[in-house]
């Protein structure tokens, strides 16, 4: 279990801070609004999330690819939806300037939530549900 988390904790934070350095990028030096770039970041972080995740994180799960690739994108595209939802709101509140920051947060929530469901869905094996 130890191993299980460690890896997550990170092959999560290699994907998040991709995707937080892809927004920055995008907005600092193509002048991107932050929630279009954090489109394009989220697409990006989710492959390595996911292959790192499957290979690294649980690796003796028995989950077949296809089925654990569905149930992940499917909880990845939910997290998403959240993260863009609330980083909407949170920009509308407290204006673009703080992007940055803001996401780094939503992230971390998105985090913890997609543990829960990956443990307990996405890379689960054949066994009892």
């Amino acid at each position: 279990m130890l191993r299980r988390v460690t890896w997550f904790i990170v092959v999560g934070s290699t994907s998040a801070g991709v995707h937080l350095l892809t927004v920055m990028g995008l907005v600092s030096q193509l002048g991107w609004h932050p929630l279009a770039a954090n489109i394009v970041a989220w697409l990006i972080a989710f492959c390595i999330s996911f292959m790192g995740h499957y290979h690294l994180s649980f690796p003796r799960s028995g989950a077949p690819l296809a089925r654990a690739a569905a149930r992940f994108l499917a909880i990845s595209a939910t997290g998403f939806a959240i993260n863009e939802a609330t980083y909407a709101l949170l920009l509308h509140l407290a204006g673009t300037h703080w992007y940055a920051v803001i996401l780094f947060f939503v992230l971390i929530g998105v985090a913890v939530m997609t543990w829960i469901l990956s443990s307990r869905w996405a890379f689960r094996g054949t066994g009892p549900a």
